[in-house]
């Protein structure tokens, strides 16, 4: 059908309605790679390079001390990621822990079951079990790196000292307890931390699913002579013996470990920590 007079023209080509001196030619050398020069990686091809150490922080309810613990992991040193197993927390927990940059688990309430939960989500050859209301002190990162790096460690475990943060007397004689406890007995609380690599871990199959004695479970079974002191301490909160006493506290803490070692089941002992 010829074309009618209001009928747009056609637009011209603008490559071959140019003169044939200035016609576009192919340039190998830009649309090929180099000679040896590798293929630009495809999303499918990066594969993400795990984190040196996994900080497994359990919570329930843990606002009010959340933020001091994770903030107390910045800095550089080691690269790690932070995975909070949370047991159904109602006060904001979990949004603090995402404002961090945290990985959020939620996992059946209970510590040795939240600890377990947030072992199997780590990605980390290395891995820190750290309570929500404890804080790591400055230079953390060189030390662990230090402990990470020796091959010597990769069947041992390590632990902080303690401190609680009240400037009481009474505080200092429960952090002598405490580090004595763990120094002579091997017996250091979860509230001193635990760094453990993933092999050992796992030979020792983790965390038990217990109510409470999950810490004293766990390092029962790696043995006072494959326990380290970090150069180093941790920060914890004071308020349990602020509330239940100086000595009171101490003593129930001490009844219990007792009970447990007599064979008492943890869900029993659970009743009489809290």
């Amino acid at each position: 059908m010829p074309p009618t007079d209001d009928a747009p023209p056609s637009e011209p080509d603008a490559v071959s309605d140019l003169p044939p001196d200035r016609q576009p030619t192919e340039d190998p050398a830009r649309d090929s790679p180099a000679d040896g020069a590798p293929d630009a990686p495809s999303p499918a091809d990066r594969v993400a390079v795990p984190p040196t150490l996994s900080i497994v922080i359990p919570t329930l309810n843990a606002a009010t001390d959340l933020g001091r613990a994770l903030d107390s992991l910045s800095g550089g040193g080691i690269d790690f990621e932070v995975i909070v197993a949370d047991g159904g927390s109602t006060d904001g927990t979990q949004r603090i822990a995402r404002a961090f940059d945290a990985k959020v688990v939620v996992a059946p309430r209970g510590r040795g079951s939240q600890l377990a939960a947030g072992a199997a989500a780590a990605a980390g050859p290395w891995l820190l079990f750290l309570h929500a209301d404890s804080a790591l002190q400055r230079g953390w990162q060189i030390i662990l790196r230090g402990f990470t790096g020796n091959r010597d460690n990769h069947f041992r475990a390590g632990y902080f000292q303690l401190i609680l943060d009240d400037p009481a007397p009474q505080a200092r004689r429960v952090e002598d307890l405490a580090n004595w406890r763990a120094r002579h007995l091997g017996l250091p609380y979860g509230d001193q931390g635990l760094v453990i690599s993933r092999p050992f871990y796992d030979f020792l199959e983790g965390y038990k699913p217990l109510p409470l004695m999950e810490d004293v479970d766990l390092v029962r079974r790696i043995g006072n002579k494959r326990l380290t002191t970090l150069p180093s301490a941790v920060t914890t909160s004071a308020v349990r013996y602020r509330k239940g006493g100086w000595w009171l506290r101490p003593l129930r803490n001490l009844l219990c470990l007792s009970l447990y070692y007599a064979g008492l089941p943890p869900r029993w002992i659970a009743r009489l920590y809290k």
